[in-house]
């Protein structure tokens, strides 16, 4: 990516430039996965996490047709509140930048305008896979494809529950992404912490996440990485409710004529009031986790190269 499309923000492009850790955060979170004002209460906690456990938040959107790494507060308010703030994934950045318009960045747009920044971590709730009754609609997300090609380090909760989990998995075996469980021996499920499908390997410690990273970048493997970090066990919701709500959202959908990028936002919605606002309690709750880990890792990952 030609830099001069890129707005670096003075105090992340101040912490590229030391070799201090920096954390990429996502903005669908605050223009699509929540609603106002938590959204917006999210994204500013989800900050104040990073810089409390010692690096940068980067917070990742378009901003008036220009890719932004590093928001402001009045641009975290825009996107919060602004009606139109259009989903961004890699296909959809020349569109949003020719236009001119506001876009929140998707996984997988995440990922490469932070590569193209060159920030290493990055943190979001859930990535994308392959959905549900793919055999059938060929729906996968972009995200899966951005993982095989793209080198950064993406610290979940696991794929969004309403996918097919197993699916997603065998997806990113097969295009070389390793998946590291952070204190787990199985993938979590998002809103829950075991889905029973098996981690390539667990770490009990930042430092071997990131050791596993330069081992990775040493052997000149292209790719990101899934560092799958459960739900906190005090917020995890019961999986078989989880999953008749899951059922019963997909069930509406497809009488709905929903379909491509729209699925994920209308399940999560339903899901939410099925749950009576459980499932959005969660999801607050596995970012924050996330937020604290990705931050530590950035941490570890400086202390590893500066050992190295």
């Amino acid at each position: 990516m030609d830099k001069q499309h890129l707005e670096i923000h003075p105090e992340v492009r101040s912490a590229l430039a030391d070799g201090r850790p920096v954390v990429a955060l996502e903005s669908t979170i605050i223009a699509h996965g929540l609603p106002y004002p938590t959204n917006l209460d999210t994204a500013r906690e989800l900050e104040a996490i990073v810089r409390a456990e010692g690096a940068v938040p980067a917070t990742i959107a378009i901003v008036a047709g220009k890719i932004t790494v590093g928001l402001e507060d009045e641009a975290l308010e825009r996107l919060g509140r602004g009606d139109g703030v259009l989903k961004v994934s890699r296909r959809d950045l020349p569109i949003v930048v020719v236009r001119g318009a506001d876009g929140a960045t998707t996984v997988a747009a995440t990922m490469l305008v932070a590569a193209a920044a060159g920030i290493e971590v990055f943190v979001t709730g859930g990535i994308g896979g392959v959905h549900r009754g793919a055999a059938q609609s060929f729906d996968v997300s972009a995200d899966l494809q951005e993982l095989a090609r793209t080198p950064v380090a993406v610290v979940c909760a696991g794929a969004k529950a309403v996918l097919d989990l197993g699916a997603t998995l065998e997806y990113l075996e097969t295009h070389g992404v390793p998946m590291l469980g952070y204190r787990c021996d199985t993938f979590p499920a998002f809103y829950s912490r075991d889905s029973g499908l098996p981690v390539d390997l667990r770490a009990d410690a930042v430092e071997d996440l990131a050791a596993v990273l330069h081992a990775k970048l040493d052997l000149g493997l292209e790719g990101g990485v899934v560092i799958a970090n459960p739900i906190p066990e005090e917020h995890e919701m019961d999986p078989e409710l989880v999953e008749r709500t899951i059922r019963d959202a997909l069930t509406a959908a497809a009488d709905d004529g929903v379909r491509g990028k729209d699925v994920t936002p209308f399940l999560l919605s339903r899901i939410e009031a099925s749950t009576g606002g459980a499932s959005l309690q969660a999801n607050r709750e596995l970012v924050f986790n996330n937020a604290r880990l990705g931050a530590r890792l950035a941490i570890a990952l400086r202390a590893h190269r500066l050992t190295a």
